[in-house]
C-alpha cells in the first residue's frame, strides 16, 4: 500500500521548514513569492492533500454537519436532506447523511459516530421513542436540532409539521366525500408522527359527530411499500371492509394501492386512499394519490439554519434562543380519493 504524502515530505522536497509549508497553505500572503512558488510546485509534484480532519481537530470546529433520518429509502427524507445540504453548503459546510432504518440500535451507533467525529452539530429524526439515545448524546455537548419531531420536554430546537392538523385534513376530506368507515394504516405506533396523525384523524371524526369506532387502525412494523401491501392484504380480508383508507405516509399508501390493483378492487370507486408527505411518486402513481403535503425541503433548510445559528452563537452579537418551528401541512387532492361521479 502506498504511503500518504505528509507535510514533512513537501518541506523536504521544497527545501523549506514545515512551518513555511503550513504558512503557504494557510497564510500564503506571509510567504515570499519565490518560496511560495517552490512549495506549491512540491505540493503539485507529490500530490499532497492536507488532512482536513486534523486541521479541524486543532481548530476545535468541524466543517461537517450530521443528518440522521429514519429511512433514506423514503423520498420525503431525501427532500429533507436536500434542504439541509443546501443551507449547509451556503455556510461552507458539508453534511454526513446517515440512515437509522427506524432502528433505535442503529440510531445509537450513528450518534456515537457523530460524537467520535466531533461534527459541528446534528439534525436528527429520532427512532428511539424512549428518548434514551438523545439523553446519551446530549452528554457530548454537541448541538442538535430535531427534524420532523417537536422538541417536547427538552430545550433543543426543532422543526416539524403539525401532524395533528395533517391527520385532520386527510380524514375531514374523506368524511366530506361521504365516507363513514375509514381505515388508518398507521406504521409503528412508537413514532410520534404516527400517533399525532391518528389524533388528527380522530379529531376530524369527532367534529363530524362520529365516534372513534369509525376508524379501524391497521398498524405496520415499517413505513414502506411492502408494509403497505401487507396492510392492503389484511384490509381485503376484513368482513366489513372500510370504504376509505388514510395512510401514515405515501409509501404505505402506494403499497395499499398495489394490493387493491392486484385484487381487482377499484380505486377510488370501491376504496378511496389518502397518503401523507406528497412525495414525487404520489402524483405519478397509476391512480394519482391524494396526499397531505409536508414542506420537506423547507423543513431541512430551516433545521440546518437553526443548527448553524446555535453553533455560531459564541461569536454572534445576539445569543441563540432555542425555538420550535411548526409548519402547516396542505391537502393535495387527486383522483385516489375523489367520489364516484
Amino acid at each position: 500500500m502506498a504511503q500518504s504524502v505528509g507535510i514533512k515530505d513537501v518541506a523536504r522536497v521544497a527545501g523549506v521548514s514545515v512551518g513555511t509549508v503550513s504558512n503557504v497553505i494557510n497564510r500564503p500572503d506571509t510567504v515570499a513569492s519565490e518560496t511560495r512558488a517552490r512549495v506549491l510546485s512540491a505540493i503539485d509534484r507529490l500530490g499532497y492533500v492536507r488532512s482536513e480532519s486534523a486541521r479541524q481537530l486543532r481548530a476545535g470546529r468541524s466543517r461537517i454537519m450530521g443528518l440522521l433520518v429514519l429511512d433514506m429509502g423514503n423520498p420525503f427524507f431525501v427532500d429533507v436532506a436536500r434542504g439541509a445540504e443546501r443551507a449547509a453548503r451556503e455556510a461552507g459546510l458539508g453534511v454526513m447523511v446517515c440512515n437509522s432504518a427506524q432502528s433505535p440500535g442503529e440510531e445509537a451507533d450513528y450518534l456515537s459516530l457523530f460524537a467520535e467525529q466531533r461534527v459541528r452539530g446534528v439534525l436528527l429524526t429520532p427512532a428511539d421513542a424512549t428518548g434514551r439515545n438523545i439523553d446519551t448524546f446530549r452528554r457530548h455537548g454537541i448541538p442538535f436540532v430535531l427534524v420532523d419531531r417537536v422538541a417536547e420536554g427538552t430545550t433543543e430546537c426543532s422543526v416539524s409539521v403539525d401532524d395533528v392538523a395533517g391527520g385532520a385534513l386527510a380524514v375531514r376530506h374523506l368524511i366530506d366525500a361521504g365516507h363513514r368507515s375509514i381505515a388508518y394504516v398507521s406504521g409503528p405506533p412508537g413514532l410520534n408522527q404516527v400517533r399525532d396523525r391518528r389524533t388528527g384523524a380522530l379529531n376530524a371524526l369527532a367534529e363530524a359527530g362520529l365516534g372513534p369506532e369509525c376508524l379501524r387502525e391497521l398498524p405496520t412494523e415499517r413505513l414502506d411499500v411492502a408494509a403497505g401491501r401487507d396492510a392492503g392484504a389484511r384490509l381485503l380480508g376484513l368482513g366489513d371492509r372500510p370504504t376509505a383508507v388514510f395512510c401514515a405516509n405515501d409509501l404505505l399508501a402506494l403499497g395499499v394501492l398495489q394490493a387493491m390493483f392486484a385484487a381487482g378492487v377499484s380505486v377510488p370507486d370501491d376504496l378511496a386512499i389518502v397518503g401523507y408527505d406528497d412525495i414525487e411518486f404520489a402524483a405519478a402513481a397509476a391512480v394519482p394519490l391524494t396526499s397531505v403535503r409536508q414542506p420537506a425541503v423547507t423543513m431541512g433548510a430551516l433545521a440546518a439554519e437553526l443548527l448553524l445559528e446555535e453553533t455560531e452563537a459564541e461569536t454572534a452579537p445576539i445569543p441563540h434562543e432555542h425555538r420550535r418551528v411548526v409548519l402547516q401541512p396542505e391537502l393535495v387532492v387527486r383522483r385516489s380519493s375523489l367520489p364516484p361521479r
